[in-house]
């Protein structure tokens, strides 16, 4: 198909770099210049998807007992004097899907930025907050989950996430360039990796290719079935909510719908998986709209499927 008509409509836009691959052949790139093509791109909340695959792993090798495992199993010294008795009642699944029903205005007050980074303790701040709904009524976009996650994988495999992902996905997938922010000596697993766009690209065909990359099961296919069911829907204009992955679809003229699912980052950072259409999008921006790349990757996913 032309691509020209979407190439016109990044560069109006600014977009940085836009790569798509269908049937894991590469059919369409666009760099804003050549500096995109080398430069490592914040990914900033892609990276909870990221970090969604290192808890699958831990679960698949029984690191994890189970996605409905108390939190208080990692966190106990945080919370066995905590006054609120629900927060014992917050498992891994509620943190995964952002249902904790932790006070987190991230998509509110806080102007899409969660102070816990300039907390002395993070956990202690996160784990601190009050509650405003029950665990598992309904999720709020809450990256403080993420950071839990993020201190859980640590937790059970005695690494932090940056070197657990080295050694269990970035080094298999040949991705060699990289770079993972760590506060308080953790990873950020909330929104601290750097990759290049093909690295993040490579991810994305990993996921549509059901966790196998050159014959070797890197993530159990079971996990990214049940990590992007849409258990959740807050945000509207977003989409639903799964494991650390958002969950839409694309319109199609006759009214027919094509899902898929993704990763979002602040300032229009995407990695979107569209498994009936063979096609993984990757995508960086640095926008003060974050969705106008999502928008135009919709009409882009439609355009394909009705072009053939």
């Amino acid at each position: 198909m032309d691509f020209g008509g979407v190439r016109k409509e990044l560069a109006k836009h600014k977009i940085t770099n836009f790569l798509v691959s269908q049937n894991s052949k590469l059919v369409f790139q666009y760099y804003q210049n050549s500096k995109a093509t080398s430069s490592l791109a914040k990914l900033n909340s892609v990276t909870k998807s990221v970090n969604s695959a290192l808890v699958g792993i831990c679960l698949d090798r029984g690191l994890i007992p189970s996605v409905h495992t108390p939190i208080t199993e990692y966190f106990a010294d945080y919370l066995v004097n905590d006054p609120d008795p629900r927060k014992q009642t917050i498992t891994i699944y509620h943190l995964l899907t952002m249902s904790a029903g932790f006070d987190w205005p991230e998509f509110g007050e806080w102007n899409y930025f969660a102070p816990m980074v300039f907390a002395k303790d993070i956990t202690e701040f996160i784990l601190g907050r009050d509650l405003i709904s029950e665990p598992g009524t309904v999720m709020n976009y809450n990256s403080g989950c993420s950071h839990l996650l993020g201190a859980i994988v640590q937790q059970v495999t005695g690494q932090k996430a940056a070197d657990f992902a080295q050694k269990e996905l970035f080094k298999p997938l040949g991705i060699t360039e990289y770079k993972w922010q760590e506060l308080g000596g953790q990873s950020l697993t909330a929104d601290g990796l750097k990759l290049k766009p093909a690295g993040l690209l490579k991810f994305g065909q990993l996921y549509l290719d059901g966790g196998r990359y050159n014959g070797q099961q890197l993530i159990n296919p079971s996990w990214i079935t049940e990590s992007t069911n849409p258990y959740y829907l807050t945000y509207e204009s977003i989409g639903s909510y799964g494991y650390q992955w958002w969950v839409s679809a694309a319109s199609l003229p006759d009214g027919g719908e094509i899902p898929f699912y993704f990763a979002l980052g602040y300032q229009g950072q995407y990695l979107i998986i569209v498994p009936s259409q063979e096609i993984v999008i990757a995508i960086t921006a640095r926008l003060q709209n974050t969705l106008i790349p999502l928008e135009i990757a919709k009409q882009l996913i439609a355009k394909m499927a009705t072009d053939g």
